[in-house]
């Protein structure tokens, strides 16, 4: 990829678009409302250079920029003979104005942590997005000829794999949860100037995530970010439900609480004046209903339907791209602001336990509350530590977190979806390592942002608590039982299943430190911690914690089944049968050469017990370990079917995989 250097009126209180209702834009808000201090930096204490202060030669050069976007996306996805040409040109003022007037930022270092912060949540118009980047000088223009390429980083959907790219998109509605997370970090954590926008479809508006992140960024006050409807009318296969409605989005984006303008989307003026800072309000995030048309620009196919994600066909597009060439007077792309303040690169120093583990072997103690308990103490290792929850605080124990560090959590309350998408806009740039948790079953919800989360290289860290019908009497709709299976399948995670106090805490640790998606699976009931605190504890390494020489059978559990298999095996040595126990830490990556090793060691017999649903869980994990060697067989015992309400030990007993089970399943085994 090739990188370069970058190239080079009055302030009305209130102001009219100057368009008509039969042209669907109504008056803006006044963007100079009456606000009370009450504590918060005024307007005037905000950069003031850019303040409407565009003449007439600035205002064309804006107009050519996006004319000159149109050109390179049409360019660019007829190259590639495929792309969304028209989802670009709805977009082209939208992003002139932003990049080469408004944004703070410094075009040849595109993770400046000072810089402001773009989001495209429409993803599918990444080709647009990249063509700033070639008039920033980022990018050379002839690399966007191999858009959606082998081997070129310009993918159909922009990914972090380029350094402009914070979180990848392209899955809709996910943009501005990830947004909000940037701007809560900028506003509570960096303490920083930086702003953060976020582009949004006006079809992805109907996602219920838009407005998770709307009620969050309201609630949290987050006046430093900027949410851009583009409200082209067309969605992919029909229009979109409002069409050119910008009066009912105007009084939704009020509702939630946000500073909002309607304008012309394709009037740079009108846009300067809603982005500058005179659009701004303190303690109100702002939101700007822009007004555009799908294939702005292009003849013949402006606000056409049928023509979402398709390139412009070769015959047509040289005298597309000639007409908008004639009205570029070829002014250059004015040089964007730079940053106000300096934000200090990120400390990416190991984060270590400022203590050791202080457990007595014996004692009896939950795996969520050693999480709560680990996460505090993580905390006082490290300022980048933060902790989000969905109002489970008290059922996961981030409340200790919260206790010890208030002004490093972050209540999401029950929207584990923008939850996700908040905590990766926290992990970007490296200036947090972000700790989420919930009821493990409750992250299934937010499985599209867990995906995207891998697609976008985040480190971001999930604990799910109330795993399994070891839980009892909350019932089916509280037992986690299929995380494991959900989480193994994301190509980036590791899946830690820690089984006592002194495990859980070095999973914390780890997952502090480790690159990529951690999930931490926890479990409800008090267990007696097993392990000494000295006890090492590595990423992809099991532990034997029962064995002797004359093992017949490997069990292999994980949390609440580790102990039930150590307690089967215990009555099992009355019966003169040896049982080694198996731990294996951590599911993703598993300990293949453990797991091998020891079922050869015992003649082959594996036995594993999970409080999970047998698929994709601990069970098929081990099958895939073991399954080219035909002397070692498996058997599995795994919750089968809907559970029920009930006491955790009958639960259990009634699913077979409490020790009475498999002590039954060890002789039976053996009787074979």
């Amino acid at each position: 990829m090739a990188v370069g250097g970058a190239r080079k009126g009055a302030k009305p209180s209130s102001w009219s678009l100057g368009q008509s209702e039969a042209d669907g834009v109504s008056r803006a808000p006044p963007l100079c409302p009456e606000i009370s201090s009450g504590g918060e930096t005024s307007r005037a204490d905000r950069p003031t250079d850019m303040e409407v202060q565009c003449d007439s030669e600035t205002l064309q050069a804006l107009r050519d920029v996006a004319n000159r976007l149109r050109v390179l996306s049409i360019r660019a996805t007829c190259a590639s003979n495929s792309g969304h040409p028209t989802s670009c040109c709805s977009a082209a003022e939208i992003l002139s104005v932003l990049f080469f007037r408004v944004m703070r930022y410094q075009p040849n270092q595109p993770r400046d942590p000072s810089s402001d912060r773009f989001v495209l949540s429409k993803g599918h118009a990444a080709p647009i997005l990249y063509a700033v980047w070639a008039e920033a000088g980022y990018l050379k223009e002839d690399e966007l000829l191999n858009l959606r390429k082998k081997g070129c980083l310009l993918e159909g959907h922009p990914t972090p794999k380029l350094p402009f790219v914070d979180v990848a998109t392209g899955s809709l509605g996910q943009g501005l949860g990830a947004a909000c997370g940037m701007a809560y970090t900028g506003k509570h954590f960096d303490r920083a100037s930086y702003r953060v926008f976020c582009l949004i479809g006006d079809g992805e508006a109907s996602e219920g995530a838009i407005w998770e992140a709307m009620g969050f960024a309201s609630f949290y006050q987050l006046d430093n970010l900027v949410a851009i409807f583009d409200v082209n009318r067309l969605g992919q296969s029909e229009p979109a439900p409002l069409a050119h409605q910008v009066e009912v989005f105007h009084k939704r984006c009020e509702a939630f609480g946000w500073n909002t303008h309607v304008v012309d989307g394709h009037d740079v003026e009108q846009l300067l004046r809603a982005l500058g800072p005179e659009g701004t309000v303190p303690g109100r995030p702002t939101a700007i209903v822009a007004k555009t048309y799908k294939g702005r620009g292009i003849k013949g196919v402006e606000d056409m339907e049928n023509w979402h994600g398709k390139p412009i066909p070769k015959d047509r597009a040289k005298a597309i791209i000639e007409d908008i060439q004639s009205q570029i007077q070829g002014l250059a792309a004015p040089t964007p602001p730079s940053p106000t303040d300096t934000v200090p690169p990120a400390d990416l120093s190991e984060i270590k336990m400022p203590s050791p583990c202080g457990y007595k072997l014996g004692d009896k103690i939950a795996t969520r509350k050693a999480y709560g308990q680990a996460l505090a103490k993580l905390g006082r290792a490290s300022p980048r530590v933060v902790a989000l929850d969905g109002d489970t605080k008290n059922s996961t124990f981030s409340d200790l977190f919260r206790k010890e560090h208030p002004e490093r959590f972050v209540e999401c309350y029950i929207a584990e979806q923008n939850m996700i998408s908040v905590a990766v806009g926290c992990a970007t740039r490296d200036r947090t390592v972000p700790f989420a948790s919930t009821f493990a079953a409750f992250l299934s919800r937010g499985y599209d942002q867990i995906r995207m989360a891998a697609i976008s290289q985040s480190n971001v860290n999930l604990s799910g608590s109330h795993c399994g019908i070891s839980i009892g009497e909350d019932g089916p709709s509280q037992m986690a039982l299929e995380d494991i299976a959900m989480f193994r399948a994301i190509p980036t995670c590791t899946v830690f299943y820690p089984s006592d106090a002194v495990s859980t805490e070095r999973a914390v640790e780890l997952a502090a430190n480790t690159q990529g998606i951690c999930f931490i699976r926890t479990s409800r009931p008090d267990t007696p911690v097993i392990y000494s605190n000295e006890e090492p504890f590595t990423v992809g390494q099991a532990k034997v914690v029962l064995q002797s020489d004359a093992d017949k059978v490997l069990v292999i559990g994980a949390g609440i089944t580790l102990h039930e298999a150590l307690s089967a095996a215990k009555q099992l040595a009355g019966e003169g049968i040896g049982v080694r126990v198996l731990d294996p830490f951590t599911i993703k990556p598993l300990d293949v050469a453990t797991v091998v090793s020891n079922a050869r060691a015992v003649g082959g017999k594996v036995i594993t017990v999970e409080d999970h649903y047998p698929e994709g869980g601990i069970g098929e994990a081990v099958f895939s370990a073991v399954c080219t060697d035909p002397s070692i067989q498996v058997r599995q015992l795994a919750v089968q079917g809907v559970a029920w309400s009930g006491k955790p030990a009958e639960l259990l007993a009634a699913f077979g995989i409490d020790a009475g089970s498999i002590a039954t399943a060890v002789r039976s085994f053996l009787a074979k």
